[in-house]
């Protein structure tokens, strides 16, 4: 089952958001200001290294 929308916690003024949901096979990511244009949809695996390299801050 997938998880309800949710709203990074980084994002307190809501400017520039985006939200997620998912479950421990996929996640799915849109843009919190314009949420009718879709989402984007990752395996688990490939968000887990986008994750891992912002957290290292190479991009």
């Amino acid at each position: 089952m997938i998880t309800s929308w949710h709203k990074s916690s980084y994002s307190a003024n809501g400017a520039n958001c985006v939200e997620c949901r998912g479950n421990e096979r996929m996640v799915q990511v849109r843009d919190t200001q314009n949420r009718q244009a879709g989402h984007l949809s990752f395996s688990a695996s490939e968000w887990k290294a986008f994750l891992d390299e912002v957290r290292a801050e190479n991009l």
